[in-house]
């Protein structure tokens, strides 16, 4: 194959990309098609950007980290827009020390069953503190404090009939003891038809809202969403109940679209694939998932295609794996497709190519004020996508991506954009630099698995 064959791209929109819902199974029709529970106030006008603990630390995080991560975030990444710190799973365990669960550790939990910071690993918990004081830390540098959670009600709590709070039930009242997470020893979902389930979410959200937390990645929600769905409208009650605004994030799995029109009413962003890593096939595989998520995507309710495996990973043992041209083409997807941008390495060793592609000012804006977002027929080993900025007819953003493993030149007719027949201004929104006009089409050379980002305008 001749390894920089021609490639002609027309702009037709996907359609049939999920343009409508699939039909809902009779077993949950009446949860996807209910009267969905009205928000009275937008927690994510935008696409949540921040930092989460999860690539770099694991499990194994300390209020010591934390606090250095949360104070270069704020330094570094605050200024471009990086508001969101989140401390990822396992907090309440003690001794967690790795990518790995340890099946039937002892976890901090309080006498109503309710999961606790790891005083050990967090020492501004101890006396029943929680994570007030980290939070309050977090929020006098400019942020908003996030915690991971598991859905369901800790296996300890169910082994010791701890009572649920306010209420004449115990935990094994509630437990389904039967919905077990394929990869997390800690929990057993909770049972909504239960007197005292609802009361169970109940207590522990008002637990995390008098600590002060502002966003919660609530985890094992998807494994299927068919059966954790009522799990779900109980958090988004809860929540509700607080008073606070917090938003909520649903992770992990591959959400199934027929509950395209259920998950946009209680989470205001929800995963769209498992783990996602530094690897080429998993960022390959993330365009379809977008793709197929873009007529569901708007403000308050937006895929997530998982955070930004970028810089130091892996409890510090190796860097990401991506090259640097895999690198844009994550950032140039994520932004074009309007996914939340959650920074995954460690801060304490951020380089300078990688602040770079994470504060690149032009290219943010695509992803927090862009509009019209879609997807183009692209021939094979190619992507293409476009936007609008908000407000501007006139304007348009373009993205070609190479992914195949050979060197392609782009072509992109401009008529596709109503653009055709004249001169048009054209911009590399990564190098930040005015290109010359092109009337017709626009042509690019891309390696393999590369991208640019124009900026077009009449």
């Amino acid at each position: 194959m001749n390894p920089h064959r021609r490639n002609l791209l027309t702009a037709s929109i996907l359609t049939g990309l999920a343009s409508v819902a699939p039909a809902v199974t009779p077993t949950v029709a009446s949860a996807a098609t209910a009267t969905p529970v009205r928000k009275t106030r937008e927690l994510a006008p935008t696409p949540p950007m921040g930092w989460n603990s999860w690539n770099s630390f694991a499990t194994t995080i300390t209020e010591a980290q934390a606090l250095e991560n949360a104070r270069i975030m704020a330094e570094k990444l605050l200024p471009s827009g990086y508001d969101v710190f989140t401390v990822d799973i396992q907090w309440y365990e003690p001794n967690a020390n790795s990518y790995e669960y340890r099946k039937g550790a002892e976890l901090a939990m309080d006498a109503n069953g309710r999961l606790l910071p790891a005083p050990n690993r967090f020492p501004s918990a101890a006396g029943g503190g929680g994570f007030k004081a980290l939070a309050d830390q977090v929020h006098k540098l400019g942020m908003k404090f996030g915690i991971h959670v598991m859905r369901g009600i800790p296996r300890q709590a169910v082994r010791a009939n701890t009572p649920v709070l306010g209420t004449q039930y115990r935990a094994q009242d509630i437990a389904n003891t039967n919905s077990i997470c394929a990869w997390n020893p800690d929990m057993y979902g909770v049972d909504m038809s239960k007197p005292g389930a609802q009361a169970y979410y109940d207590s522990i959200f008002a637990l995390y809202a008098s600590w002060g937390v502002d966003f919660i990645k609530m985890d094992d929600m998807s494994r299927p969403y068919d059966a954790n769905w009522p799990e779900i409208e109980a958090a988004r009650k809860a929540i509700q109940k607080t008073g606070r605004p917090i938003t909520l994030s649903l992770s992990p799995g591959e959400t199934d679209l027929k509950w395209a029109l259920h998950v946009p009413h209680y989470a205001q962003m929800w995963r769209i694939s498992d783990d996602f890593w530094d690897e080429w096939k998993l960022l390959h595989e993330q365009f379809t998932r977008l793709e197929n998520w873009n007529p569901y995507m708007a403000a308050n309710a937006w895929p997530d295609a998982d955070m930004l495996p970028l810089g130091r990973l892996a409890l510090g043992e190796r860097d990401t794996k991506f090259t640097p041209d895999e690198q844009q083409t994550l950032m140039t997807l994520w932004s074009i497709a309007r996914s939340p941008l959650i920074m995954g390495g460690d801060l304490r060793h951020l380089d300078e190519r990688t602040l770079a592609l994470l504060t690149n000012p032009e290219v943010l804006a695509v992803n927090q004020r862009s509009t019209a977002n879609r997807p183009h027929r692209a021939d094979a080993g190619t992507r293409i996508w476009s936007a609008q900025p908000a407000g501007q007819g006139n304007v348009h953003y373009l993205a070609l991506f190479n992914t195949g493993d050979s060197a392609t030149e782009l072509v992109f007719d401009l008529s596709r954009l109503n653009l055709g027949g004249r001169q048009v201004k054209c911009r590399d929104l990564w190098a930040r630099r005015d290109m010359a006009p092109v009337t017709g089409s626009v042509r690019q050379a891309l390696a393999p698995h590369a991208s640019v980002l124009l900026q077009l305008s009449a």
